[in-house]
């Protein structure tokens, strides 16, 4: 049920996104964050990876990365990728549903991880992602960092461009928990927690380092065609969103926030098995 809705786009999933301007800025901006927080020679943990976007760009820059998802498709162009760019020795691939934590292939042991990253919304098909923070705490090593990119309650673009056509409901539809979302043919269920729920979900396992909006003036991937219409004013507009995303209120005001998140002790940290119960939006 999960893997069905992307092993459907996963063929054009690159040509779609990937390969477009707006979808190499929104990339950019997240591997400055990335290459930040992991060093040639670290062990990574890829979430969610995709098409292997991430885990590729990670191992040409020296990072070993087990990159995982649900969807045999997008694990299959991900191999296919890394073995075409050289680096199949650095990128290992594992079927992985995060509903489930429950890997077809073994895992290292624990904290054999030196971090990891989840990109572009892969937790945002999740209504809690406590479990997947309990999870993370075991495998990744004490001061170990988490990259985690999660699309947001507070979008001003999807706001503006939609109430400006009457679409109320779909204006507000990341205020609705589980609203439903396309995905090729099929429709998924999507959760938009804002930074602050994110951050009590990874308490006490997890401090966060840093944070940034990404997209923040530039628009959702669905808008693409604005940017084939006007390429020189997104241009402009996407130099500017990379100085503007570290700055409140776009961390918050965004089409995708960025987490850093380290790993703390969790012992000396003293909260329970989920941290903080009162969780609100």
């Amino acid at each position: 049920m999960t893997a069905a809705p992307f092993d459907a786009v996963a063929g054009r999933y690159d040509h779609a996104f990937t390969h477009t301007p707006l979808g190499q800025w929104l990339r950019e901006a997240v591997w400055e964050h990335v290459q930040a927080a992991f060093r040639p020679g670290d062990h990574i943990l890829d979430l969610g990876c995709g098409t292997g976007e991430d885990a590729v760009w990670l191992a040409k820059r020296g990072v070993r990365v087990l990159a995982t998802d649900a969807s045999p498709a997008m694990l299959r162009v991900t191999r296919a990728k890394a073995e075409a760019a050289g680096v199949g020795d650095l990128v290992d691939v594992a079927p992985f549903d995060l509903d489930r934590l429950a890997p077809a292939l073994p895992l290292p042991p624990t904290g054999c991880f030196d971090g990891a990253l989840s990109n572009f919304g892969a937790l945002n098909c999740l209504a809690d992602r406590r479990p997947v923070a309990e999870f993370l705490a075991r495998l990744v090593r004490p001061a170990g960092r988490v990259v985690l990119v999660l699309m947001g309650p507070l979008c001003p673009w999807e706001l503006l461009w939609h109430l400006g056509r009457g679409q109320v409901c779909t204006a507000f539809r990341r205020q609705r928990s589980g609203a439903e979302a396309r995905v090729g043919p099929a429709r998924v269920r999507v959760w938009y927690p804002s930074p602050l729920r994110l951050r009590r979900e990874f308490a006490p396992h997890f401090r966060p380092a840093w944070s940034a909006g990404i997209g923040v003036v530039l628009p959702p991937s669905y808008l693409g065609h604005l940017v084939k219409r006007w390429p020189r004013l997104f241009s402009a507009l996407a130099v500017l969103d990379r100085r503007l995303g570290a700055l409140f209120p776009w961390t918050w005001l965004n089409d995708h926030y960025l987490i850093v998140f380290e790993r703390t002790d969790v012992h000396r940290a003293g909260a329970g098995r989920y941290g903080d119960p009162s969780i609100t939006t």
